[in-house]
């Protein structure tokens, strides 16, 4: 697949005939919260709904110039599954080319499962003991694509003559999570207070890109907001939330206006997070003082940098502005875990399948701990576990046929920013990359436009750990240079004269 326009506006307003702009701008928003019970996804234990914290928001936002048009679609999941993203490409067909519609995750790890087939259910079912009904992936994908297309089609058909604007700010949410041992060892979350510690492994990137767009009266209409930071602070509740995203939403409306559109993206920030490293208590203490929980203190920091932002930038001159977009299908060389890694993930599997039994024998010999509220959480884990490390081996097996595996990427011009995806969680030094070299004037990167796994930075498989680990990658490190690479070539191509 490999698709590209490219349009330059032009004087003509294509609904009145009058002189003006050919940029037209359109939002939406759907309510895409689960009506129902349904499997969260995030954790390797399974977490089963018990309430809605907050809503989850799929925001649309078409931009069209000429014969070149995209919509972006933001949407408060972990991911964005093939299932999902086929299911509304299918229902917009009609409307739009399919390759024009670019859908993205903000990572919240308190919203439902949507990866087709179902593994949750069947793996409740084997355990036995749990019968309450649940949401299957399916029909979430079902409940949702539905939602999604139609706020789609209302952006599409909403769309009128605008301007945009753009700048860069900064706000400190995003932290290097990783932390690397005097051994080598690395560990995702790893204790900083130890004596053994030797430092963090990685940088942090404090950037949040801004694009707003106006109405034809200069009135702001919404904002695309690019952190670099997976929205997880609440990754371990058992109800539905937006996360950080639900209090941004809040607190930019306050700000900026009620009907405010507010479309977040999450740039590569793999082994990234919202938790501080260090320096804990000193950061509850001054956010207990401000009179804010984490969540609050992120929204605001957030709202500061967007603030400053729209303070100073002015909305683009329609006349002047490019857009061109490309959708490319990338075939990436397969992680290729040797013997010795294949060894070691099975003998964890088989230690997490001693634990799964012991789970198991435990619930048989006690019937009545199946009536303790969440009783399926260690069974459902160790069950995930042992499955995780399999699949090492499963994937060895299916390299030798297939060592390619295609992903799709795209890479948007809009006048002097480019906006770039990938569908991974992509470890930030990656992203760093593409940023420095990149020739627009500034660069949008958006992760999890897909359906989401690690792809780790060379320095990081070295200390190994949770997201740097054969069990965590079915991509390596060459697979996230290869495709850095790629998107600074198609940035190049989009920026000749730069």
């Amino acid at each position: 697949m490999s698709t590209g326009n490219k349009s330059t506006t032009a004087s003509g307003d294509e609904t009145t005939g009058s002189p003006g702009p050919s940029l037209r701008i359109g939002w939406a928003s759907a309510d895409i919260t689960p009506e129902g019970t349904v499997a969260i996804r995030g954790q390797f234990h399974v977490r089963i709904s018990e309430g809605v914290a907050d809503p989850l928001t799929a925001t649309a936002l078409a931009i069209e110039s000429g014969s070149g048009a995209v919509v972006f679609v933001s949407c408060d999941l972990i991911s964005i599954s093939e299932a999902l993203r086929d299911a509304v490409r299918e229902r917009v067909a009609g409307l739009i080319p399919t390759t024009s519609l670019i859908m993205n995750g903000t990572h919240t790890h308190c919203a439902p499962g949507m990866h087709v087939p179902d593994r949750i259910r069947p793996l409740l079912d084997s355990i036995g003991g749990f019968d309450r009904p649940i949401l299957s992936a399916e029909e979430y994908v079902e409940f949702a694509s539905g939602r999604i297309a139609s706020a789609v089609e209302q952006a599409w058909n909403s769309r009128a003559p605008g301007k945009i604007a753009y700048g860069l700010g900064h706000a400190v949410v995003g932290r290097n999570r990783r932390a690397v041992y005097a051994d080598g060892s690395a560990v995702m979350y790893g204790d900083t207070n130890s004596p053994r510690l030797s430092h963090i492994e990685g940088y942090e990137d404090h950037s949040v890109n801004v694009l707003a767009t106006y109405d034809r009266a200069g009135d702001l209409t919404g904002v695309v907001v690019n952190v670099p930071c997976p929205s997880q602070i609440d990754e371990h509740r058992f109800e539905i939330s937006a996360d950080y995203w639900h209090d941004t939403r809040a607190e930019l409306r306050r700000r900026l206006g009620d009907d405010l559109f507010v479309l977040p993206q999450c740039s590569a920030a793999g082994d990234q997070s919202p938790r501080p490293p260090y320096d804990k208590a000193a950061e509850k203490r001054m956010r207990e003082l401000a009179g804010q929980n984490q969540r609050r203190a992120v929204a605001v920091e957030i709202s500061d940098a967007v603030s400053k932002v729209l303070a100073v930038v002015e909305p683009t001159v329609a006349g002047d502005l490019t857009v061109e977009h490309h959708a490319q299908q990338l075939d990436l060389p397969l992680a290729q875990p040797d013997e010795g890694q294949v060894a070691d993930a099975l003998a964890e599997a088989e230690t997490w399948s001693a634990r799964f039994e012991e789970e198991r024998k435990k619930l048989d010999q006690n019937p009545d701990l199946r009536n303790e509220p969440r009783w399926y959480v260690d069974i459902t884990r160790t069950a995930r576990r042992s499955a995780w490390y399999r699949r090492v081996a499963e994937r060895l097996e299916r390299r030798k046929e297939q060592p390619t595996q295609p992903i799709e990427l795209h890479v948007v011009r809009l006048g002097d920013i480019v906006i770039v995806t990938n569908p991974f969680e992509y470890y930030l030094d990656f992203g760093v990359y593409i940023k420095a070299r990149s020739k627009a004037v500034q660069t949008f990167l958006v992760q999890l436009a897909g359906p989401g796994t690690y792809v780790p930075s060379p320095r990081s498989t070295t200390g190994g750990g949770y997201g740097s680990v054969p069990a965590s990658n079915p991509f390596g490190p060459d697979a996230g240079q290869l495709l850095a690479e790629k998107t600074v070539e198609l940035i190049e191509n989009l920026f000749p004269d730069a």
